[in-house]
């Protein structure tokens, strides 16, 4: 069996309420909780919450909350391994022990549930630790610049000032939409970023980094242009 965790604590800074705050007329994680509840790979999706109002939109949505995130785990420096492994832990020890869980971002209503279940088969097919999604960078990372306090400018790769672009590596970075990883793996809190994992690569225009009103205001935007389609 397979379960989602959807780590939501309610303590966010930067965008008050962010895992339940309205975008497009619902909130964000309801979007998120459609994604987990149409793919069909879950027997249970859990919110892992310390807050009372994000478990009542949790439940409103069709998820369930069967414990209170501890306080030594809702600290917003606490990474997301020991939150999902926490959650693996607690399914395995009062219901059944899962086989995969999969960690879902409250704030990606991106997500398409297509990508869970092409993730799901990979991960089993390659019997890896993790699989998650990755995009790539918009601009080479080896013409990336520093500036110092007096706008003074210099390359983080100077052997790279004459390189052409095409002619350099792609890189990519974490998407910020889902992990999926084997029970064990989560519960020995193994690291996400090894040579142990499996990227997913999404498309840069569905992998939106929400972290600001700016950003907030972008993203529904692109999400309403998406969905409605070519005029």
């Amino acid at each position: 069996m397979n379960i989602a965790v959807i780590p939501a604590r309610g303590g966010s800074k930067r965008i008050p309420r962010k895992n339940v705050k309205q975008f497009l007329g619902r909130p964000i994680i309801s979007w998120v909780l459609d994604a987990a509840h149409n793919c069909g790979c879950f027997d249970a999706v859990i919110v892992s919450t310390d807050d009372e109002e994000i478990a009542s939109v949790a439940r409103e949505y069709g998820a369930e909350t069967p414990f209170v995130r501890p306080p030594e785990l809702s600290d917003g420096r606490v990474g997301i391994v020991p939150v999902v492994a926490h959650a693996a832990d607690w399914y395995a020890r009062h219901r059944t022990r899962p086989d995969y869980v999969c960690c879902l971002f409250a704030t990606a209503p991106f997500l398409e549930p297509s990508d869970l279940t092409s993730s799901l088969e990979k991960l089993i097919d390659r019997q890896m630790d993790y699989a998650f999604s990755v995009t790539e960078f918009p601009f080479p990372i080896q013409r990336a610049l520093r500036i110092n306090d007096d706008d003074e400018v210099a390359m983080f790769s100077p052997e790279h000032q004459n390189t052409r672009s095409q002619d350099l590596e792609d890189a990519y970075h974490d998407a910020g939409q889902f992990y999926w990883g084997r029970h064990e793996a989560w519960t020995a809190q193994k690291p996400l970023f090894s040579n142990a994992s499996l990227a997913v690569r999404l498309p840069r225009i569905r992998a939106q980094d929400i972290d600001t009103p700016q950003d907030w205001e972008m993203a529904e935007r692109l999400f309403h242009a998406l969905r409605s389609g070519p005029a």
